[in-house]
């Protein structure tokens, strides 16, 4: 029953997904992460079914791609983009530490994080456009996966900023072996069925969310003196684009 509280706090907290609501306790937060990866797997899914329906009802390319795009928003309401303008705008103002931290808070939006949200989305849908083959789309669709369960590992494992908000809330609650385990476990399957779908596309996606995370742990670590929850939304953002790149580059090959 416990695990099954966390699976429900997971998904209320994550996405727009309607599930039951009770009061949240110390203990039901413990193991919270180790779910949160299957909210990627529903968006994913979705994506998925969105492909093989648009190819049935011969859905125009603008059409299937923005509603691809459009997806993951939906069935998140946004939370990780949020996240990556705040952090956008904290890192193009080029204050302290500090005065950074304060932006990440700041509720209103700022110049650089529209700007840098248009030029996101232009990239995002550029590359999704180019994944056509069925494998690699499927590489795709894990890949919303594999980012939730890296960002997992990263909230329980590197430094955090602040101690303070709902990321550190979960993380200081959390049993960090049982849910580290857990996430390692997840995402290893998860790679496992990229390199299945398609060996270049799964292995090159796969090495690209691996670069993203290292490159994570040492920016958030000096720009910011460790992880919050909205560079852990900045991350899954970068993450993502950067595994469908990697599809689009291999479909764009021929592989």
């Amino acid at each position: 029953m416990r695990g099954l509280k966390s699976f429900f706090i997971a998904v209320s907290m994550y996405s727009k997904i309607p599930v039951p609501q009770f009061a949240w306790k110390e203990e039901d937060m413990r193991y919270i992460f180790c779910f949160f990866p299957w909210v990627g797997g529903v968006v994913g899914a979705c994506v998925y079914l969105w492909h093989l329906l648009s190819g049935m009802l011969e859905v125009g390319q603008l059409g299937r791609v923005l509603i691809l795009a459009a997806v993951p928003l939906l069935l998140t309401g946004g939370i990780h983009i949020d996240g990556f303008m705040d952090t956008m705008d904290a890192l193009h103002s080029y204050q302290p530490r500090e005065k950074k931290l304060e932006i990440l808070k700041d509720s209103h939006i700022g110049a650089f994080a529209v700007i840098m949200l248009a030029a996101y989305g232009m990239v995002f849908l550029a590359a999704l456009s180019e994944v056509r083959s069925l494998p690699n789309v499927r590489v795709v669709c894990a890949g919303f996966f594999l980012s939730r369960c890296l960002s997992g590992i990263s909230a329980v494992s590197f430094p955090l900023a602040k101690k303070e908000g709902m990321l550190f809330a979960f993380a200081d609650s959390s049993q960090k072996r049982i849910v580290k385990a857990a996430l390692y476990l997840q995402a290893l399957l998860c790679i496992g069925c990229m390199l299945f779908w398609s060996p270049r596309a799964g292995g090159l996606a796969a090495a690209v969310a691996l670069l993203v995370f290292v490159f994570y742990y040492f920016h958030s670590k000096k720009v910011f003196g460790g992880v919050t929850g909205d560079t852990a939304g900045y991350f899954l953002c970068i993450c993502e684009a950067g595994m469908i790149g990697a599809a689009a580059v291999c479909n764009i090959l021929g592989w």
